[in-house]
């Protein structure tokens, strides 16, 4: 037994938990049939995420990004919310040589402010709202082409298809995160909320 925990030349690194202050800058929700969201002042929670919202439910279907399940194969939805930052949006759209990127062009339901690298926190992440509402982050958000053809198509590049095509590598680990609900209630725009960053490992290679 011993052995499993023996010194090694590039050991774990264990970073704290710890707390950060963001803002909620804009909301957003998508029609029951579109992914592409429109500003709100406000966003009701329930379990199942935002009601009405494209992508609310307690199950989703399994697609491209669970090559583990056959397509459509029925699982919890850890995607219930999108969660995005202006200064990485801004990112993605100067390596895309664009004036700009809404946030609701790639389907997000919050823009959020003052956190730092926000596609970076790790999962477990938890926001709390002054209100409330609590969300636990799951992932960060893989950057699809799907996204990238209607960054295009409203930005009004000349070829959809090269827009689509670019977005997922200038997007990668700057599309924000996707989110549940862990205890419901109302979100308001300018609302304050407290981040709880989990204890994190990492490998020193």
């Amino acid at each position: 037994m011993a052995d499993l925990f023996a010194e090694t030349e590039n050991p774990v690194e264990t970073l704290p938990a710890r707390k950060l202050a963001a803002k909620v800058a804009a909301l957003y929700v998508a029609p029951f049939d579109h992914f592409e969201t429109r500003p709100v002042e406000e966003l009701r929670l329930g379990f199942d995420g935002i009601d009405g919202d494209f992508h609310a439910g307690a199950t989703r279907r399994s697609g491209g990004r669970e090559p583990w399940y056959p397509r459509g194969t029925e699982m919890r939805n850890e995607r219930q919310l999108s969660i995005v930052a202006a200064d990485e949006l801004a990112i993605v759209a100067e390596r895309m040589s664009l004036k700009e990127i809404k946030p609701e062009w790639i389907g997000a339901n919050l823009l959020i402010e003052g956190v730092q690298q926000l596609s970076m926190l790790p999962s477990g992440t938890l926001l709390f709202f002054k209100g409330g509402v609590t969300i636990k982050v799951d992932a960060q958000n893989g950057p699809c082409r799907i996204a990238g053809r209607s960054v295009a198509e409203h930005a009004g590049t000349a070829d959809h298809e090269a827009g689509a095509l670019a977005f997922p590598k200038a997007a990668k680990r700057l599309r924000g995160l996707v989110a549940w609900v862990e205890k419901p209630g109302t979100i308001v725009a300018g609302e304050e909320i407290s981040v709880r960053v989990p204890e994190q490992w990492i490998y020193r290679a």
